[in-house]
């Protein structure tokens, strides 16, 4: 009976991890249960927030470095644990506004490799009339390197993000001016969206004829 039982659990267990990626959702939800009801709520929005990590063997590639998908999704859980330490989830409610990721940008400096320890150091820089920016620095200890850093675009629907911004700082706060690399990423992204449009309205032309 009992060993019935425990390879039940097992194959639960397997089944969980196969299907729902269990570890990574019991993850997020500790790391922003943590921020959300045990932090205080920073008063300055523009402060970076600094999460301390460690590469494990489960994040390596054939070339036992941390895969490049493991950043964006550690980057994922930093996100969600700087929303819940800046407490987004109640100015959103009340402006009965959502905000979702619509763009990212990767840059790899160095890699990580095996039990190495780093930082994931994420810092709001910035909103305009349809989006705020976020900055994800990947920081290793070893000789506090930057060996990866991301962009994040995160789009605003049912209010500004300024009026967001406001609720969020409980006054009245300007946005500071974008760095210039964040600039050209825009740029890009709308040159992309343009060329996407006059493709899909060349297929669409096409089909009518």
């Amino acid at each position: 009976m009992v060993l019935l039982l425990f390879c039940l659990v097992c194959v639960g267990f397997i089944f969980l991890q196969a299907f729902f990626d269990i570890w990574f959702l019991i993850r997020i939800g500790l790391f922003y249960s943590y921020a959300f009801f045990w932090q205080k709520h920073p008063k300055d929005i523009f402060k970076t927030l600094v999460i301390p990590n460690l590469v494990l063997p489960s994040d390596l590639d054939y070339l036992l470095h941390m895969n490049n998908a493991r950043y964006l999704r550690e980057a994922d859980i930093a996100r969600w644990t700087f929303f819940a330490r800046y407490k987004f989830a109640r100015p959103l409610g009340a402006l009965r506004a959502v905000t979702v990721l619509s763009a990212s940008c990767s840059r790899y400096r160095r890699p990580l490799r095996l039990f190495e320890h780093f930082d994931i150091r994420t810092q709001l820089l910035g909103w305009d009339d349809h989006a705020f920016y976020l900055e994800q620095q990947f920081v290793s200890h070893r000789k506090n390197f930057v060996v990866a850093i991301i962009h994040c675009r995160h789009h605003v629907t049912g209010a500004t993000p300024a009026a967001l911004m406001e609720a969020i700082a409980q006054k009245k706060v300007e946005s500071p001016e974008l760095p210039e690399e964040v600039k050209h990423w825009l740029k890009y992204n709308e040159a992309s969206s343009q060329r996407l449009r006059a493709e899909s309205n060349m297929q669409k032309n096409s089909k009518d004829q």
